[in-house]
């Protein structure tokens, strides 16, 4: 599989995932979302392909990061710029500007962990 439909497959299975994963857990999501989860994905993906023998804290480290910096990055626009109020994490402890706080950074990072094995068991099946 060339690099271009690899990637736009994981992008799709990413946005997927994330909205569904949203869903679940606030009952609620929002198309932007989806484009965050494809996002988060592809560099997940990536960066667990190239380093396959990443240690496990790492991979959960790297996804809390990952995941975090996008979801910041999107609450920036959508939520300051656009004024869309898509999320409020203002009450959340240590909380940055409403977009991002430690608590759910926790959460992507365990669950970057699941994730990380999914994407190597991805690439060595479809190259």
């Amino acid at each position: 599989m060339n690099k271009m439909v690899r990637r736009s497959v994981v992008f799709a299975l990413g946005g997927l995932c994330y909205g569904a994963l949203e869903l679940l857990w606030r009952g609620r999501t929002h198309w932007s979302m989806i484009i965050a989860g494809g996002i988060c994905l592809v560099i997940l993906f990536e960066i667990y392909t190239f380093d396959k023998n990443m240690k496990i804290w790492k991979r959960g480290l790297v996804g809390a990061a990952v995941i975090t910096s996008v979801e910041f990055v999107f609450g920036c626009v959508f939520n300051y710029w656009l004024k869309m109020g898509i999320w409020d994490y203002s009450k959340e402890w240590l909380n940055i500007m409403g977009q991002i706080c430690p608590w759910y950074s926790l959460l992507w990072g365990i669950l970057s962990i699941p994730v990380s094995f999914v994407c190597i068991k991805i690439s060595d099946s479809y190259g």
